[in-house]
């Protein structure tokens, strides 16, 4: 029978794609494995999976994806946090996942069960059925050392981290501004916070974990880590960076034309001069946002591509659902579209954003900070203005602009607001300005690090080769609590 890798992604699209690039990973320096990938039906809008899923299905053919039944969510289950509901329908998934794992042990031999962090309690089907469970985190090694820690910053309170008022001392990282801290988490009170409580809590009880990640990137959290300091009570599992894992081509397979519109407006704009403006499939803006940014970028005077979505909908029922087309004549200054039609062009709801990174008229992006994004910024040697808006976003602002010098911060007024005369700035400080090229030369320190690390005796590499002999041994030790 042949080896298999078993591979369970929350069902988000982002989080899709970096386990996808894993298998990829896996398959090109050990192409004896097959990949089986386990596709849940999200409870919300997660982005569009299906036309990227059949286009992996009709280029590599040792991955294959196993669609498993919908679930219902309890008509109770109720939250502003989209995380809520994946953790949720994780939980009641683990039926289905036994179920599928069980039938692909009769053809194959299972060697590992990967699973995203959000998929956390299918660490006791892996127990059940012997497999040895991992996890990939698709965010950086800060982070991970971050939720490693989260179970001691709970004990060391009583407070929720968004009235702590103080820096977080977490080892390996700077000062974390409490408030920072990933936007689920920050009310202790919330069904979201004890979730990825109990995430976290069981992180350390895995086979091992791997980071998208590569160690040059973060050598002093990887250290933290790997010294045992962010789980101070218990071993801490093998740690594997294996990254930066981005997707080359574009992230869906549907195309409306934006993709070769924007891609033609950039081939006639000079070198490393526009700014590129995207924030991610669940990135949205109130028109009133919109508008100033608008505003921020034609008195900027600098080029830009900017993707613009619909505001999020004000009728709660339809907050998870995707947003219609934009309209921009009604969603943007008056005459904008017009003034700035020889500098600028307006992309509605997506663009092929690694190939728009490696455009060679592209010199900066302004960026939610997801850190797939992040991490093809730095693959493209484009340096970036951070606009955190959901999730872990605002602590990896604190990562890349604190400890990592790959980009400089967007300031918010107290509720959460972005003026123009900001927005005018920074655009204009990551085009021109000393502080903007000293980013610039470090994203192209770091592009070069990100290949060599890819490379042939690269740390990534090495981490791959140790991870897959864990699998390989005769006996298998790891621990199931």
């Amino acid at each position: 029978m042949e080896d298999a890798i078993v591979l369970y992604p929350s069902p988000a699209i982002g989080h899709l794609i970096s386990m996808v690039e894993l298998g990829k990973f896996i398959l090109t320096h050990h192409p004896s494995f097959s990949i089986k990938i386990l596709i849940t039906p999200p409870p919300y809008n997660a982005g569009s999976t299906g036309p990227y899923i059949n286009r992996v299905s009709a280029t590599t053919s040792s991955i294959t994806f196993h669609h498993l039944p919908p679930i219902s969510l309890p008509i109770n289950i109720s939250s502003q946090h989209h995380e809520t509901l994946a953790f949720e329908l994780l939980r009641l998934n683990n039926p289905n996942v036994h179920h599928a794992i069980a039938s692909i042990s009769n053809t194959c031999t299972v060697r590992a069960l990967i699973m995203d962090f959000f998929c956390y309690p299918a660490l006791s089907v892996g127990a059940a059925l012997n497999i040895p469970a991992y996890f990939f985190f698709t965010s950086g090694a800060a982070s991970l050392g971050a939720f490693f820690y989260m179970p001691f910053l709970h004990r060391s309170t009583n407070k929720s981290f968004k009235d702590l008022n103080s820096d977080l001392d977490i080892p390996g990282l700077p000062p974390i501004p409490s408030a920072d801290m990933a936007k689920p988490i920050l009310e202790r009170n919330e069904k979201v916070y004890e979730d990825f409580l109990n995430a976290s809590i069981q992180l350390p009880k895995s086979a091992g974990i791997i980071v998208n990640t590569f160690e040059s990137l973060e050598p002093r959290a990887m250290k933290a880590i790997s010294d045992g300091h962010c789980v101070p009570d218990e071993p801490t599992p093998p740690v594997y960076c294996i990254g930066p894992l981005i997707a080359s081509d574009n992230r869906s397979g549907s195309d409306d034309g934006g993709s070769n519109g924007c891609l033609t407006w950039l081939n006639s704009q000079p070198s490393r001069s526009v700014v590129f403006l995207c924030f991610g499939s669940l990135g949205l803006f109130s028109q009133e946002q919109l508008r100033e940014i608008a505003v921020g970028l034609e008195r900027s005077g600098q080029r830009f591509l900017w993707v613009v979505r619909s505001p999020p909908s004000k009728d709660q029922s339809k907050r998870f659902l995707a947003p219609p087309e934009p309209d921009l004549d009604l969603l943007l200054p008056k005459g904008f579209l017009d003034r700035t039609k020889d500098t600028g062009l307006v992309v509605k709801s997506w663009a092929p954003q690694v190939m728009v990174l490696n455009h060679g008229s592209v010199g900066g992006f302004v960026t939610h900070c997801g850190w797939n994004s992040a991490l093809e910024a730095v693959c493209a040697g484009v340096p970036m203005v951070a606009w955190p808006l959901y999730a872990e976003q605002r602590f990896n602002r604190v990562i890349l602009v604190e400890e990592m010098n790959l980009a400089l911060p967007m300031k918010e007024s107290e509720d959460g607001f972005v003026r123009a005369e900001e927005v005018e700035k920074r655009v204009c400080d990551l085009m021109d300005s000393e502080e903007g090229n000293s980013v610039r030369m470090q994203v192209l320190k770091m592009k070069a690090a990100a290949e060599a690390a890819m490379s042939e005796g690269g740390s990534s590499r090495v981490a791959l080769s140790k991870l897959v002999e864990s699998w390989t041994q005769t006996e298998t030790k790891f621990t199931r609590k």
